[in-house]
């Protein structure tokens, strides 16, 4: 297994050491709300371990618009455990645009989502949009599943757009061992 994780981390990373550049990571609200959930202790530890690596400055991390206003809408004391949690690391906050939406919507058009998921389309849209390499999240229902992951794929080689991985967060820590 550490074979498959070393190549598939060269693969991933193959256009990164070409241009010498980090990996350009697009968290989704999951994994800033696992920073502090309670019920799911083993997913919160492995993402604050994550989050010690995004300190370091190791990636470039990207959030989205809706990753702020979600978690401002977080009742207390998370909200603001969960804000600052953000102020440690350094990130680009990226705005969505009319594309965005567009692209979105395709998405819920190609059958890869539902009208229900908008928001997670909308991260998914954003991330594809900024070139993003990887998008992180602990949303197995919507994001991180087969269905998502080929049909995503398959709507940025029909879009023209670079290939982008969907994967949790203890993945991306797998791939550094």
């Amino acid at each position: 297994m550490i074979v498959g994780r070393k190549l598939y981390k060269i693969v991933l990373l193959e256009d990164n050491m070409i241009d010498n550049r980090k990996l350009k990571v697009y968290l989704d609200t999951s994994v800033v709300s696992y920073l502090m959930q309670v019920d799911a202790p083993e997913k919160t530890g492995i993402t604050l371990n994550l989050w010690e690596k995004f300190k370091t400055g190791v990636y470039d991390i990207f959030i989205s618009q809706m990753l702020i206003v979600e978690v401002n809408n977080c009742d207390e004391p998370k909200r603001t455990f969960l804000l600052e949690k953000l102020n440690e690391i350094k990130y680009k906050n990226l705005q969505l645009k009319n594309s965005t939406y567009d692209l979105a919507n395709e998405i819920i058009k190609l059958g890869i989502l539902t009208q229900k998921s908008i928001e997670d389309c909308q991260h998914i849209a954003v991330a594809i949009e900024n070139d993003c390499d990887v998008i992180i999240s602990w949303n197995f229902k919507h994001m991180v599943n087969i269905r998502t992951v080929k049909g995503i794929r398959a709507i940025t080689n029909l879009k023209g757009y670079k290939t982008i991985e969907i994967m949790t967060p203890e993945t991306l820590l797998e791939m550094e061992e």
